[in-house]
């Protein structure tokens, strides 16, 4: 039985099993794109709900894990090198999962770096541009009378909604046939549009292609087990 006693993490969520993957979450957009990918794979986990509140991700117990105190994170008792292994940042979990079951990047060499850039078109462009939008449409900053600040996010938001209704022209998927850790990556985000009420600012109604892709992604049972993992 593998030990991650060595995870300071563990003395204040303990592990009940430390032979599978722990996941430290909360079910984000970021949260549940390691619990959808972790179902699809079918991987054993032991989730632990880590609430968004400082306390928690500003603990001690937390950073030694993600020094960034954002979820997800996780432990993998069976780390390439043959040790136990930690990882924060969810496109580097979805990544290192994808390569440890030979699963979610497709069949190519060329298609393995398609699923990759879109991976990374959403970590730096559709997660923060569509996070901010949130904190200005949604949150403390729509109190702010400026409208500078929301509507340049939202119009950064509606631009990359466009790309993505381009890039999926005539596609089930966004590298084409196959499902990969791209999708996982992008319609959390996508479908937090409508937690937002953001759906109407950014055009969502003329968008044909990327409502059918959510819709066709929510469909899945992994999609659909993995988004409310942990429970809120």
């Amino acid at each position: 039985m593998a030990d991650l006693s060595t995870f300071p993490i563990t003395a204040r969520w303990p592990v009940a099993n430390p032979d599978i993957i722990q996941l430290f979450s909360y079910p984000t957009p970021n949260g549940v794109k390691v619990s959808i990918a972790l179902e699809e794979l079918g991987l054993p986990y032991e989730p632990h709900r880590i609430p968004l509140d400082d306390a928690d991700v500003k603990s001690q117990a937390f950073l030694s894990l993600n020094p960034n105190n954002k979820i997800p994170a996780i432990i993998d008792p069976h780390g390439p090198d043959g040790q136990p292994i930690g990882l924060f940042e969810s496109g580097a979990i979805l990544i290192y999962l994808a390569e440890k079951t030979g699963k979610l990047l497709g069949h190519t060499a060329t298609d393995r770096y398609k699923a990759i850039q879109w991976t990374m078109f959403q970590m730096g462009g559709v997660g923060p541009m569509f996070g901010q939008m949130g904190y200005f449409v949604k949150f403390a900053g729509a109190q702010i009378e400026d409208p500078r600040p929301r509507d340049r996010y939202v119009a950064e938001a509606a631009r990359l909604l466009n790309v993505l209704e381009g890039a999926l022209d005539g596609r089930d998927w966004i590298i084409g046939a196959d499902f990969t850790i791209a999708d996982i990556a992008l319609a959390p985000w996508l479908d937090s549009l409508e937690f937002y009420g953001a759906k109407p600012l950014v055009g969502w109604a003329n968008l044909r292609n990327v409502p059918a892709y959510v819709e066709r992604f929510f469909d899945r049972p992994a999609a659909q087990q993995g988004r409310n993992i942990p429970p809120r």
